[in-house]
């Protein structure tokens, strides 16, 4: 795994790229960020990295957050988050990352709590079809029947119900990162985050995609395709 950050989602808005196309984007700040602790395998048996976000009051903290920061010299933060890393070389210099740990155009992951929706029912926690809404039908929005009267007699484990619904942590992959304003330390990322403004979130380097990748923008024809584009003109 590499170092990410933990941000705080500030809302959304659009730019427009450098071929005049709006990109719907949402702004995470990350400006609170600081390396609580540097672990190493000498020490801890394993290599990480703890980063804390946002100041809390020492009294919101417990026994054991509160020594655990004081022994590394830390403030009170509200979130804390560790990081694994495959080798002691990994480990970063300085105290406060920002987003220089990101480009333009690299691909990443977004951990956050989705919004909460409350008590809902199955056409929208399952997206259930319904049944029909003529005059005379009593079952519009009901799940229908959920078991048997006879054997097995009573509902299946994880039958599709009514309940809470949202609220879940929530991880979105393969998000791009359109641009980093390093004077405002907010990072723009395409498309939509989970959760609300003001949420939490955690950004780390894509698991599923390798950096850096592609910008936004009109894709380009790849070199094999020209070459051979080339040798059928030369023909």
């Amino acid at each position: 795994m590499s170092i990410g950050l933990i941000g705080k989602k500030v809302g959304m808005t659009r730019i427009f790229n450098e071929d005049g196309e709006a990109v719907a984007v949402t702004v995470i700040d990350v400006s609170d960020n600081v390396f609580l602790q540097k672990k190493t395998v000498e020490k801890d048996g394993y290599t990480a990295v703890q980063v804390g976000y946002g100041d809390q009051k020492e009294s919101r903290l417990t026994r054991a957050e509160a020594g655990h920061l004081k022994a590394n010299g830390a403030a009170p933060k509200r979130k804390i988050l560790e990081f694994r890393l495959e080798s002691d070389d990994q480990l970063p210099d300085g105290d406060h990352p920002g987003v220089e740990l990101f480009e333009a155009g690299q691909w990443i992951d977004v951990i956050g709590t989705s919004k909460g929706k409350g008590f809902q029912g199955v056409m929208k926690r399952y997206h259930f079809s319904g049944q029909p809404m003529s005059h005379g039908h009593m079952m519009h929005r009901r799940p229908g029947g959920v078991g048997a009267g006879t054997d097995p007699g009573r509902i299946w484990k994880n039958k599709d119900m009514p309940g809470r619904h949202g609220n879940y942590r929530k991880t979105i992959q393969n998000l791009k990162v359109v641009q980093t304003r390093p004077e405002d330390n907010v990072i723009l990322v395409s498309g939509a985050v989970p959760g609300a403004k003001g949420g939490y979130v955690v950004i780390r380097p894509a698991i599923k995609h390798e950096r850096p990748v592609q910008t936004f923008g009109k894709k380009e024809a790849p070199a094999a395709a020209e070459a051979s584009t080339e040798e059928s003109a030369e023909g």
